[in-house]
């Protein structure tokens, strides 16, 4: 069989069509060549086209990929210099670290050598590409530009371009692969010449014959450690266990229905290991990789066994996300669902809570509900609890909290705990109920590098700038401080603390907004936002409190930075109208805690981040907002500014108000694909004289459920 041979269409579009199996697949089977550009290194573990590329390769089949570098000011300065040496070394020890992260994770390891082995074998090429202004001229963009070529033994040829994202979602049955335009050689004149355009364009990137495009070999290095993870005897192997592994999710997807969303292979893994665990535990997986889809994966299965699951969630914001996923997955399976809080309260009259609990069979029951509903003593009276009951908690660590830890008094059946971090900073008693009812952690945990690693997530640079407080700050500052230190000596080895904690606290929470309100912080992000921002992109900035918040807006509309929206729940006009309008159009989003939990604006890609707190969950779920897969999204970026006020000699560590600030910036760093930011960060730790390795990790849990 050869290309000309398939029932090949002039454009693929998802959901309606499956471009995996109808395209992408049938192609590879029978090519005998394959020209594609990638993206970064780190995806290119998903070009092979895993069920035909057995096949590929017994047709002597050979692959040609070019990827994108990320590079750091560092490496941009030296290109700009001529320094092409330098940025080869920088590439190739970043790509190691690249490789060795895919190996390091259990859901790209078996891809990471397969790849590996290829390139050994000498059947797949990679050669690394950026975009510059000229030839030689500062790179200023990646090279993304999305072309695919297949060639076959008879000389026909395909090429597609399109919005297709090559990543573990698009290996799954359903295929993550939004929509290509498809030119075959074989089709008349002008389309043979789309096809000729297309290699043509391919092989001039290949030869570094391109305007604007520079390209070089895979590094030495890099290709070094590629062989040496290599597995040439057993990697046929290693693809029928992928497949195995892509395709298992069938048989936990919620839907059934054609083209319908399929679980990833780190979802399935983790379903499993849930069930091995009797069904109880906490999935600790990062923001933006799927978790709410897991847990309907979950519910889907429950629902088979006649079970009630019992959903609860921290927001309103958050129940009404749950109620469209519930009722857009489980819709067409004749849902009955029963919504609590949130200005629902149905669940009152005629004790129907009570009717909507019992055992029952083939009814498809659901009870969603806030925290602060299923904590209050009316719905536990009225909840049947039992074995029959299937408890789900959405950001399970609210339920620690003093007041929500009323609900683990529920006698349930299976349970399933979510969070991206379910230990409660600074709240040992929460976090050990927590993990005591839901049977702790459900092993692996999936690490925000798991995420980017397997396509979950965008990988991200990470920007620090570092502001000073100006001198009336200071002086306030010092004053403070003073008394501070004070306090601090006097409390040592006394046993009635709790007289001078309280004044340590409210010290504290005055000197803390100092650094929150610096006045540096505006003059800042203005200048962040215009010297970056370019008219289509989606930033948010997140502000401290609604003051900040309008001086940063009024900044930003003063140095002409178009379409700057405010988004908080005391602003005037509607909330979720300038949420559309922004998805829409772009423009920059001035906000407070309101997009933290709950909603989902996937298009954003670039983030600034004015607010301080010591609470590390805040600026973990900030990230996990940038991050989220979208198309044409190849890379996220995050601004962060640190507030470093003047200090005489090291502060005790529990009135370091650099603590909160230095825990974010390196927690950021070390996933970031510019790791060499944390090296400015040690130096400053060390400077103030703090311990990375005590700071680090650091915090204080805060249960506010309102938002500003």
């Amino acid at each position: 069989m050869s290309l000309a041979d398939l029932p090949l269409r002039p454009a693929y579009h998802k959901p309606e069509d499956d471009i995996a199996s109808d395209f992408y697949l049938p192609c590879m089977a029978v090519a005998t060549s394959y020209d594609r550009a990638v993206g970064y290194f780190s995806s290119a573990i998903y070009a092979l086209a895993w069920k035909s590329l057995i096949q590929f390769v017994e047709n002597h089949g050979r692959i040609r990929l070019i990827c994108s570098p990320v590079l750091t000011s560092d490496d941009s300065e030296a290109m700009r210099a001529g320094y092409a040496a330098r940025v080869e070394i920088s590439e190739s020890r970043r790509i190691e670290e690249q490789f060795q992260a895919l190996l390091d994770s259990a859901s790209t390891r078996k891809p990471a050598k397969v790849l590996a082995t290829l390139v050994a074998l000498g059947l797949v090429d990679i050669r690394i590409a950026w975009v510059g202004d000229s030839l030689a001229g500062r790179p200023k963009r990646i090279f993304h530009d999305k072309v695919g070529i297949f060639s076959d033994a008879r000389g026909n040829c395909v090429a597609f371009k399109g919005s297709m994202n090559e990543t573990w979602p698009g290996l799954a049955l359903d295929g993550n692969l939004e929509s290509v335009d498809v030119f075959v050689s074989w089709a008349g004149e002008r389309e043979a010449a789309r096809v000729s355009e297309e290699r043509e364009y391919f092989n001039r990137l290949w030869k570094n014959d391109f305007p604007g495009v520079v390209t070089i070999a895979l590094p030495e290095v890099a290709r070094e450690a590629l062989v040496a993870a290599s597995d040439p005897d057993h990697w046929r192997e290693l693809v029928q266990e992928i497949v195995i592994e892509v395709t298992a999710g069938s048989s936990w997807a919620p839907d059934t229905r054609a083209n319908a969303r399929q679980p990833r292979p780190h979802q399935v893994a983790a379903l499993n290991a849930w069930q091995a665990q009797g069904r109880r535990g906490i999935l600790q997986h990062a923001t933006g990789s799927g978790k709410t889809f897991t847990a309907l994966c979950a519910i889907s299965d429950s629902l088979k066994r006649s079970e009630v699951p019992l959903v609860l969630v921290p927001s309103d914001l958050l129940l009404a996300q749950w109620s469209k996923e519930l009722r857009s997955t489980f819709g067409h399976a004749e849902l009955r669902l029963l919504v609590c809080g949130g200005g629902h309260s149905d669940w009152r009259i005629d004790a129907k809570l009570r009717a909507w609990t019992r055992p029952s069979v083939g009814q498809n029951k659901i009870v969603l509900a806030t925290m602060q509903t299923a904590s209050s003593g009316e719905f536990l009276q009225l909840c049947r609890d039992g074995s029959h009951i299937f408890l789900v908690a959405d950001e399970v660590h609210r339920l620690g909290a003093a007041v929500a830890r009323t609900v683990l008094q529920l006698n349930c059946g299976p349970r399933l705990g979510l969070s991206a971090t379910p230990e409660r900073a600074g709240d040992p008693a929460g976090t050990a109920a927590i993990l005591d009812y839901f049977g702790g952690i459900v092993p692996p945990p999936f690490t925000l590098g798991d995420a980017i690693a397997s396509g979950a997530l965008t990988p991200y640079a990470y920007n620090v700038s570092v502001i000073t407080l100006d001198p009336e700050e200071q002086a306030e500052w010092d004053a403070i401080t003073g008394r501070l230190r004070q306090l601090a000596a006097r409390a040592k080895g006394r046993d009635d603390q709790a007289p001078l904690d309280t004044q340590l606290k409210l010290l504290l929470i005055q000197r803390a907004r100092i650094v929150k309100g610096a006045r540096a912080k505006v003059a800042a992000s203005a200048a962040i936002v215009k010297e970056n921002f370019s008219r289509g992109q989606r930033w948010i900035v997140y502000c401290d409190d609604q003051a900040q918040l309008r001086l940063v807006r009024n900044a930003l509309v003063t140095q002409g930075v178009p379409d700057v929206f405010e988004y908080h729940t005391g602003m005037d006009g509607d909330a979720a109208s300038t949420l559309k309008l922004f998805d829409a159009h772009g423009g920059v989003v001035v906000s407070i805690r309101c997009l933290d939990e709950g909603v989902d604006i996937p298009s954003v890609s670039h983030a600034l981040i004015l607010a301080s707190s010591k609470n590390p969950r805040e600026f973990i779920q900030r990230r996990g907002r940038v991050l989220r897969r979208f198309p044409g999204k190849s890379v996220s970026q995050i601004f962060d500014v640190l507030v470093a006020s003047a200090v005489n000699g090291p502060e005790p560590t529990e009135i370091s108000i650099l603590q909160g600030e230095i825990a974010r910036a390196v927690e950021f760093g070390r996933n970031a694909v510019n790791p060499g930011c944390i090296t400015d960060l040690e130096r400053l730790a060390i400077s103030y004289g703090l311990d990375l390795s005590t700071v680090v990790g650091s915090g204080i849990e805060d249960d506010e459920d309102s938002y500003e």
